[in-house]
Order: structure tokens, then sequence, then C-alpha cells
């Protein structure tokens, strides 16, 4: 079993990154045992509401399906970057599986989201630290080659301070570069970094992913189908008080 290093210098080197290059590579943090049942549950889901299947399967809050995906929402040592980046009280707004077979094209240059456009003369400031409102860890479930729908990011373009425009491949003279890893390394990125998606040129390989979207406790949390959300009771049942905390059941605040 692969083990993580949680030492609070580590996480904030791992900080560090993701205010300097916009994302960090976390290696090892998932053992073989947690890929293969993240393999096998992704195997056995069923589309509900508006997830959709083809060459791209996406499949949406999967934390509510079953207390299985519970764990995989607080990791040790993504847990811990998440809360130092967003908030002791941040939580989860999303949680999605994939699978990407041959013959899948990934999406274009594109940043997930960025709360205002800011002048190039403050982003171009190395003093000013831009505050994250939204990261991303995407769980490789595979080991990624160039192949195999591998991860496009530019690092230092969440100071770009807008998203790319269409057709756009570059940043202040940087390309994409792809983010080659082993399964079981995750990739925590911040909402305004420029990425995109890659195609699978494989003829018989499949890529297999699991994404957690963390926000801010002011970020809303994305349940869909929305009005008629409703939480599964095995699952709140079996959630440690840190994941019911994930899940929305913070502390009363000022717009409560």
């Amino acid at each position: 079993m692969v083990t993580t290093e949680l030492s609070p210098r580590l996480t904030n080197r791992r900080l560090l990154a993701l205010h300097r290059e916009g994302f960090v590579l976390l290696p090892g943090v998932l053992n073989g045992l947690q890929i293969e049942t993240l393999r096998d549950a992704i195997d056995r889901l069923e589309p509900q509401h508006w997830d959709y299947s083809g060459l791209l399967e996406h499949y949406k809050c999967v934390f509510n399906r079953d207390p299985l995906w519970l764990p995989f929402l607080d990791l040790p040592g993504i847990i811990e970057l998440a809360e130092v980046a967003l908030g002791a009280d941040c939580h989860v707004i999303g949680q999605t599986a994939w699978r990407c077979h041959p013959g899948f094209i990934g999406p274009a240059l594109h940043l997930d989201y960025l709360v205002m456009e800011l002048p190039h003369s403050l982003l171009a400031d190395p003093s000013f630290k831009m505050p994250m409102q939204i990261c991303t860890a995407h769980l490789y479930l595979d080991d990624i080659d160039a192949d195999l729908c591998p991860t496009q990011v530019i690092p230092g373009s969440h100071r770009a301070g807008r998203p790319p425009t269409a057709g756009e491949n570059q940043w202040q003279g940087h390309t994409a570069r792809p983010v080659l890893c082993r399964a079981g390394d995750v990739l925590m990125f911040r909402s305004e970094l420029w990425h995109a998606g890659s195609s699978n040129r494989t003829l018989d390989r499949t890529r297999y992913l699991l994404q957690v979207h963390y926000g801010r406790r002011m970020v809303a949390q994305r349940f869909a189908p929305y009005l008629h959300w409703c939480f599964n009771p095995a699952v709140l049942a079996a959630a440690t008080p840190r994941q019911l905390r994930l899940l929305g059941d913070h502390l009363e605040a000022e717009y409560d």
C-alpha cells in the first residue's frame, strides 16, 4: 500500500503550487484495492437524470448512490489541501465518475469558473495571491500515457484573468502540456486554470476517472436534479462528521 506524507509542510508546498502553477500532482494517493473498487463501482453505474453515455459515460453526484463513494470525498492528502486552499468549512459541490472509450474526443482549452476578470497589472504582480473559490481533484484509475486521454494544462494560466478565446491554444507563449501519471495519482487544480481534455487514441483501453469538486462555504452546492434533490438516507447514516460537513451539514453562518 502506498502511503502519503500528511505533514503541514507538504500540504503548504502543494498550496504554493496551486498559487504558482494553478495545479499540483499528488502521487500514489490511491492504492490498488481502492483503484479496483472504484473501477468496479463505475462499471455498475446506471444513468440518472443528466447522466449520459456513449463514447463518454459521465455520472453525476455518485456520492449519493451508495456509501461506497464517501471515503473518496476526504482522502488523506486531498482533503487537507482543499481545506487550506478553500477554508476549513469548504464543502463538496460535485463528485462525478467518467469512462472515456476509444474514439472519445476531449474538450477544447477552457477554464471551469472565474469569479471576475482582473487587470493584467494586478495579476502580473507576484505579490498578489488570487484567492481560490473552487478546486477539482482528478482521481486517475489508469496509467495515463499520451494516447489515453491525458489532461492538458497550461502552467500559470490561472493568472490570465480571463477565459481562453475560441481557438486560442497558448498563454504567454506557453501551450498546454499533458499530465502523464500513474493509476492512483491525483491532479488538483483551481477553477481558473486553462486546461483541456484529450482524445482516447487507443484501440482497446477505456480511461476511468473520478472527479471531486470542492468549493468555499459560500459557493452553492450543485446537486442535480435540484428542486427534486433528496439525500440517500443510507449515505447520511454512514457518513463521518467531516463527510457530513462536506455534504452540507454546516454550522450556522451569515446567510443561513
